[in-house]
């Protein structure tokens, strides 16, 4: 075990719920089937795991949460389950993905958000209506995060909006980000969507620093500018990828639960964490990476540990290396910073 890269945090996971879009971007993959085991049974297992977590290995932060989407069937008790277990998305909830909903059922879906204590919530926006609903996969999306907007604002919920900039839609950034401040966006982040997931399928529109041109000086703000770097210039730096921290994720499937019902929460992250390890051992480090694959030229944009998942993914078709990817979402893996 490498005792350099420490575990930090744990997060349990069920995905039970649908989700009601299908979004060119989605880093679990969504394709209209949930992977994820019983609600009832993963509660069960989650707060097992918690409890041994915290009595055995307090110094972690260990938590649980579901998806594919938030929209449970019977959201409130789920909240108040996600609030019995200290999970953090008992007060923070993300807004994609739900079901459609008007006008008065937004507002008693936020009435009762706000009643079960939620205090945050957030939005990802792709673009002004017809792109947005073209990338969500569903008619009307972009009018349906508006109606919770407006519902929000009217409970005093207060909400947050996440932009995926690519070089398709740069274009659309600055009418985009207006629309949200006047819908009451408490706060409005860019970002470069990574290759993770059906991320992938981005990689012909990955965000170039000419891109960036298109969008006024107030909204490249918006953007963290000194994480989100061009190849060329990650590469200039020479600074390696120093991944100290470990965040492990259990996904409770129905392939995985008879097992992990029968084993203590410390000898499933144990098997992870050396799963960790078993699949970075089988890469080169990042500067023997970028030294095969870099472009010194690249203007695209991405975060250094975007860029190293790059090279790896790259790595791996090269050498025909068939090893599970440790960041897929949707199976129990890892996730080093």
């Amino acid at each position: 075990m490498d005792r350099a890269v420490q575990t930090k945090s744990v997060l349990i996971q069920s995905l039970c719920v649908p989700c009601f879009n299908h979004c060119r971007y989605c880093l679990l993959s969504w394709d209209h089937a949930v992977t994820g085991a019983g609600w009832e049974r993963s509660v069960q297992t989650a707060e097992r795991f918690l409890r041994e977590l915290k009595d055995q290995r307090p110094e972690i932060n260990s938590s649980f949460s579901f998806g594919y989407s938030m929209d449970h069937p019977n959201l409130r008790e789920a909240l108040r389950t996600l609030r019995r277990l200290g999970s953090p998305t008992a007060s923070f909830l993300q807004g994609d993905g739900m079901r459609m909903r008007d006008g008065a059922a937004c507002r008693g879906l936020m009435e009762m958000l706000r009643a079960e204590g939620v205090l945050l919530l957030n939005f990802t926006v792709y673009g002004l209506p017809a792109y947005h609903d073209l990338f969500a996969g569903r008619k009307g999306d972009f009018d349906l995060i508006g109606r919770m907007m407006h519902a929000a604002k009217e409970a005093g919920i207060p909400f947050t909006t996440r932009i995926p900039l690519t070089a398709e839609n740069a274009a659309q950034a600055d009418k985009l980000i207006d629309r949200m401040r006047k819908a009451g966006s408490e706060q409005i982040m860019l970002f470069v969507p990574n290759e993770e997931g059906r991320g992938k399928l981005l990689r012909g529109v990955r965000l170039r620093r000419e891109d960036l041109k298109k969008l006024a000086p107030e909204s490249r703000s918006l953007l963290n500018q000194s994480i989100y770097r061009t190849e060329a210039e990650w590469l200039e730096t020479q600074d390696p990828v120093q991944e100290k921290h470990r965040h492990i994720l259990i996904s409770l499937r129905p392939d995985n639960m008879e097992v992990y019902e029968q084993r203590s929460a410390l000898s499933v992250v144990r098997e992870i964490e050396e799963m960790d390890e078993r699949y970075y051992a089988a890469f080169p480090d990042f500067g023997e990476l970028a030294t095969s694959y870099g472009n010194p030229e690249g203007d695209s944009l991405y975060h250094i540990r975007d860029l190293y998942y790059h090279y790896r993914m790259r790595y791996a078709d090269d050498h025909g290396l068939h090893i599970r990817d440790i960041m897929d979402e949707t199976q129990s893996g890892s996730r080093r910073f």
